[in-house]
């Protein structure tokens, strides 16, 4: 499969060297040119590339960039395939990304970036933290292996993106459209909690859409006090805490 990833934080980085290490053909951008990614694709098979070759001839696009950016990427998306599956892996922040009236309002983050881009999309990967996309991924058929969420329009695209999920080491539970996936953003039980698939299932099903953003907002003033051990393990745990 080829894959354009146009974001280089901690979550693009880290499904670049997954993807390519399982033998696909990847390429990485960021906003700061192909230069500044020689640390992040040396001794992989990644393509340091320019935001706009990212998602040429690709057949999956993933964005991995600050929410309040997607708007930036519309003009990207030009140069994609137009049955490209799209990804987003996002996460709204007031606090960083300034306030989103829509989002504050009820719209689901994802919807409201795929206006934003003008594409379908498949929200995927915006819940998990970074270090259990790093250190916790595991083989198939593993016992109590963590379940990642997912959600989107187009069961194929969705099928193919559970393959790749499959591939950087976690399972999949399907939240369902794009219009259900705030049952997995910030604030919610499935929300970077590490959960089986089992588990994820029921966390999906708890979600409360109004108490969500309390939650979020909440967490995030816990760990900025200081509160909450800034470790995998110890926001994992404050996540399943405070967002139940």
């Amino acid at each position: 499969m080829k894959i354009g990833i146009v974001g280089a934080g901690n979550i693009g980085a880290l499904l670049a060297r997954k993807f390519a290490a399982a033998g696909h053909s990847v390429k990485l951008s960021n906003s700061r040119g192909p230069d500044s990614l020689a640390d992040a694709v040396r001794g992989t098979s990644v393509r340091a590339v320019s935001n706009e070759d990212a998602p040429k001839d690709v057949d999956v696009v993933i964005l991995s960039v600050p929410f309040a950016k997607n708007p930036d990427v519309a003009k990207l998306l030009a140069n994609a395939p137009s049955d490209a599956i799209v990804v987003d892996t996002s996460n709204y922040y007031p606090a960083r990304d300034g306030t989103i009236a829509e989002v504050d309002a009820g719209k689901p983050e994802t919807v409201w970036v795929s206006e934003q881009v003008e594409r379908p999309l498949v929200k995927a990967w915006n819940a998990i933290l970074s270090q259990t996309l790093a250190e916790a991924g595991t083989a198939t058929g593993t016992a109590n292996r963590i379940a990642i969420p997912i959600a989107g329009d187009d069961a194929a695209a969705k099928k193919a993106v559970a393959e790749l999920m499959d591939i950087s080491g976690f399972d999949t539970v399907d939240a369902g459209t794009l219009a259900e996936s705030w049952r997995f953003q910030p604030g919610t039980p499935a929300y970077c909690t590490e959960l089986t698939t089992e588990e994820l299932a029921l966390a999906l099903a708890d979600a409360s859409k109004d108490q969500a953003p309390k939650n979020r907002d909440a967490i995030m003033q816990a760990i900025a006090s200081g509160k909450v051990e800034f470790t995998r393990h110890g926001l994992a745990s404050n996540n399943r805490v405070m967002s139940a």
